[in-house]
């Protein structure tokens, strides 16, 4: 499977809001995709297909030397072929050089995302209770952290 990670552009939002739709009960809206766009603190990038079809995205919201993962989604047929690990890679690239924490809230029965994080050195550090709704259930927090020297 050949695909090229980029930055997100409007050629994108209908591709990304499509797998939001297709992939979470409660999605982001379009707008809301758009809106991140101008958010100084937010990051996007896209697996996009040798056709621009959308294949995957990731999002990020950094604030000084933490970052939060906002989104990860790859479409269902791309799934195990390592988009979403690709996507991922490029933050803790970008982690191991200039943060000191990046995390991430995941459904607690999302056990393939879970082994995924696991997998990019990312550990289970609390619960949030009833986070997420349809179906309501709890999130695991997930942290990745890098030994830094505290700017003063």
């Amino acid at each position: 499977m050949n695909y090229t990670i980029v930055p997100m552009d409007k050629s994108h939002l209908d591709g990304i809001h499509r797998l939001e739709v297709e992939n979470f009960p409660t999605p982001w809206s379009r707008s809301m995709l758009e809106e991140e766009l101008y958010n100084d603190l937010a990051s996007y990038l896209v697996a996009e297909g040798e056709n621009g079809e959308v294949l995957g995205y990731a999002g990020v919201h950094i604030v000084w030397d933490e970052g939060h993962i906002t989104n990860v989604c790859v479409g269902e047929v791309y799934r195990r072929q390592g988009v979403g690990r690709e996507l991922l890679g490029v933050y803790l690239r970008y982690g191991n050089a200039n943060l000191r924490l990046l995390d991430l809230e995941v459904r607690a029965s999302n056990e393939a995302a879970v082994k995924l994080y696991e997998g990019l050195g990312f550990t289970v550090v609390g619960r949030r209770p009833n986070y997420y709704d349809s179906p309501r259930e709890d999130g695991f927090i997930m942290s990745r952290l890098w030994e830094r020297e505290m700017e003063t």
